[in-house]
């Protein structure tokens, strides 16, 4: 989810986002078997992507639901990830728990993830139980129960992970802090896993009319790869899925953030926190599927992919500054920023890795970068998108991306082509343009000293 430690927010905030648009005119990549692909949207609207792959007697079953922190407002934050545990505990059909069984009974396994913008639910099984699979999932689009003492049990759960990944996390504390701060209209301001309060207060209601609205079919793209046919996927999908209802469109989010007009700094201290942060959150201007995001990503590997990338050479390896420093991009529908930081050793300088920062920052800006450097970032990226498609995970996941944030799943193939055709020039543009102070959220948390305790002893 969004604002959880840094290993999570690397992985959502990178890896979500596989499929970008490329420049105009790059033939797409070609990728042996793709040509098999076939597509289906029921008249309920929900879409269907199957890739068949004979490799292994697997299969897995994506569910993409597009709906996220975005879709909330005050008093209902933290809903989508909340539904991403509800999912798993029970039906009108089956008893909390028997999801779980069932499909472990037949060989498969499952997980879910959420987003500022998507909910997603994976399936992986051997390909004999497809039928049991639709089964379940359309059992729980369909007729996900609202039992009280379930939902107030998976409250406490949610409850717990904030505290685990938020509260008592000082990265996640800290970019919770970011996010309400770099956003001052756009919805993306909303922590993913919820605010206290409103963990605390959600009524029945306000859950069965968020199911209602955003887990419709209609509200959904459903990849299926591995070892299955079309037509079979088609007739399962009919059987299971075909008579579940269309629901009115969602609100759409039309609110645009404005620029920022200067920097806006904050400190978090933490009497419980062993070393110091400091991180950046830049506006990029670029959602996915832009034009630019090829750029961008190519951008963030330089300054922080591998033990060669620069923020890793000067602030870890030179200067010894930080123990960690690194930068990611997040897109989505709308566009979103840029995160750079540095994680500091114990009783580490923070003017001193501010510094280091700018510098680096503002040569790239300043001096653009080399025709080695943008190579091996373009040799990372493609190394990437091919381990993708060498798993039947991977494809799934690239193909439903695409289709989500592009409305066509061929776009997942235009992303060798977008990343050959970027040049430095551009990559340097880009850093010109968004790596500006005035552009930027600046965040240090600080280690403080505890509260000494009231002596009562010596008080008499």
């Amino acid at each position: 989810m969004r604002l959880l430690p840094l290993a999570c927010a690397l992985a959502l905030g990178t890896a979500a986002f596989a499929a970008h648009a490329a420049k105009p005119a790059p033939a797409a990549t070609r990728v042996q078997g793709s040509e098999t692909i076939a597509s289906k949207t029921l008249a309920n609207g929900l879409k269907i992507v199957v890739w068949p792959d004979h490799d292994i007697p697997n299969a897995n079953y994506y569910t993409f639901y597009k709906v996220g922190s975005r879709n909330e407002h005050a008093g209902i934050t933290g809903l989508a990830h909340f539904f991403e545990h509800m999912m798993f505990n029970g039906t009108t059909r089956r008893k909390p728990g028997e999801f779980d069984r069932t499909m472990e009974a037949a060989g498969g396994s499952n997980n879910a993830s959420t987003s500022n913008d998507l909910t997603i639910y994976t399936d992986w099984f051997p390909s004999s139980a497809l039928e049991t699979i639709f089964d379940l999932e359309g059992d729980r689009m369909a007729n996900l129960a609202f039992v009280p003492e379930v939902v107030e049990s998976e409250r406490g759960v949610v409850y717990s992970e904030r505290r685990s990944s938020v509260d008592n996390d000082s990265m996640g504390t800290l970019m919770e802090q970011m996010q309400a701060t770099a956003y001052v209209a756009h919805p993306y301001q909303i922590p993913t896993i919820g605010w206290p309060s409103d963990i605390e207060h959600w009524k029945s209601d306000d859950l069965k009319q968020f199911f209602k609205t955003y887990y419709a079919p209609n509200n959904a793209v459903l990849v299926v790869a591995g070892d299955v046919e079309p037509a079979q996927v088609f007739a399962m999908a009919d059987k299971y899925l075909a008579a579940l209802p269309r629901q009115p469109e969602p609100t759409p989010i039309t609110t645009v953030e404005p620029e920022q007009l200067g920097e806006r700094r904050l400190v978090v201290e933490r009497a419980d926190a062993q070393s110091p942060i400091v991180a950046y959150a830049f506006h990029s201007g670029i959602g996915a599927g832009s034009k630019d995001y090829p750029t961008l990503e190519l951008l963030t590997t330089i300054l922080a992919e591998g033990e060669s990338s620069r923020l890793n050479q000067r602030l870890v390896e030179k200067e010894q500054a930080a123990v960690d420093a690194g930068a990611f991009a997040e897109a989505g529908f709308d566009p979103g920023l840029l995160w750079v930081y540095a994680m500091l050793p114990p009783g580490g300088d923070m003017a001193k890795a501010e510094t280091l920062l700018d510098d680096e920052l503002a040569k790239i800006a300043r001096d653009g970068v080399s025709a080695a450097e943008l190579d091996k970032a373009r040799n990372l990226k493609l190394s990437a998108f091919w381990r993708g498609m060498a798993t039947i995970n991977g494809k799934a996941r690239a193909l439903g991306t695409a289709e989500v944030f592009e409305g066509d799943y061929r776009k997942a193939f235009d992303e060798p082509a977008a990343f050959e055709a970027v040049t430095a020039a551009q990559v340097q543009a880009l850093a010109a343009k968004i790596l500006r102070t005035p552009n930027r959220t600046t965040g240090l948390l600080k280690p403080v000293a505890a509260p000494a305790a009231n002596n009562k002893e010596g008080a008499r």
